[in-house]
């Protein structure tokens, strides 16, 4: 079994700024899991500026904003391509890379594993399954990693901050979308969004509108809307699910926590129920910038140091 003095599951900004501050701490036996190919968190595929201010004091872009971060953690064992299958007592970690099996143990873990979007399956939209249906990390990841664009005019599901850099991520890569749906009354955002949305992006928004269906064989070729109690038909070739962030949970409720919790319950210092495991970032909820997550992270490793003195 490999043993380590801390491993911190999460390459984002709360996994990274955690790393590089227990080494600052002088906390050398460092491991860092990530589960993408590349750490560095959402940021990495997020091309618009506004990252960077609390840490660095720079307005930077999302990629630019992953790259110091990793830049920081240089030196620190940081393994991508690693995903984390099992949470057991006292530190012990099962876990999965090219390589085949992982048994780790470490003095101390923190869990940075974040937040993701709701799926198409949580919101309850029938219809058929064709290509072109994805959520707003996914398009990111499409444009900004592989240059590529799935789709030419797709629908927009959601109205939160995040719906409107899907915006500006359809805009760099000459994406038309063709409507932005809200179920609600009024967009998640201050109302001047809409106006935004409208004019600038010359895309309307819907209010009181539920996606209910997607039709398509191989690739999308509508949306079926229900609003003010009818419903609609609106042709597009693209849907992208966006926001109803949530607590990336899925391998904390695996673990030897207690499963009816959402997320983990931390004390002041930011350890959990188990006292080998700690939590900070967005994992905790609710949604937070990666500003906010990434001091976060480094208040966390200052605990973690305490406790292992």
């Amino acid at each position: 079994m490999e043993r380590h003095d801390v491993i911190v599951i999460g390459g984002g900004p709360a996994g990274l700024s955690a790393a590089r501050r227990l080494r600052e701490l002088g906390v050398k036996d460092v491991l860092v899991l990530e589960r993408e190919a590349e750490a560095g968190g959402i940021p990495r595929h997020c091309g618009h500026s506004g990252f960077g201010w609390q840490s660095h004091r720079r307005n930077w872009t999302g990629p630019r904003f992953a790259a110091e971060l990793r830049k920081s953690v240089s030196g620190i064992d940081v393994r991508s391509g690693t995903s984390v299958l099992e949470l057991k007592k006292d530190g012990v970690i099962s876990a999965r890379n090219h390589a085949g099996h992982l048994d780790l143990r470490a003095r101390a873990v923190l869990i940075a594993t974040g937040a993701r979007e709701t799926p198409r399956a949580q919101r309850f939209v029938g219809g058929t399954r064709p290509r072109g249906v994805m959520n707003a990390g996914a398009l990111q990841q499409h444009v900004y990693l592989k240059h590529h664009k799935p789709f030419e005019r797709p629908v927009i599901v959601g109205s939160e901050w995040v719906s409107f850099s899907v915006l500006l991520t359809c805009r760099h890569m000459g994406i038309r979308p063709v409507a932005m749906i809200e179920q609600n009354a009024r967009i998640a955002v201050p109302r001047p969004g809409a106006w935004v949305s409208k004019l600038w992006y010359r895309v309307p928004v819907m209010t009181n509108a539920k996606l209910v269906a997607v039709e398509g064989v191989r690739q999308v070729e509508a949306v079926e809307v229900e609003r003010h109690g009818k419903r609609e038909r609106i042709a597009c070739d693209g849907v992208v699910f966006t926001g109803g962030f949530r607590p990336e949970n899925a391998l904390y409720m695996t673990g030897t926590f207690d499963s009816e919790e959402l997320s983990p319950k931390v004390d002041q210092g930011f350890r959990c129920t188990d006292p080998a495991y700690f939590a900070a970032g967005n994992v905790l909820g609710p949604l937070k910038t990666s500003g906010v997550c990434w001091l976060q992270g480094r208040a966390a490793a200052e605990a973690i140091a305490r406790s292992l003195a």
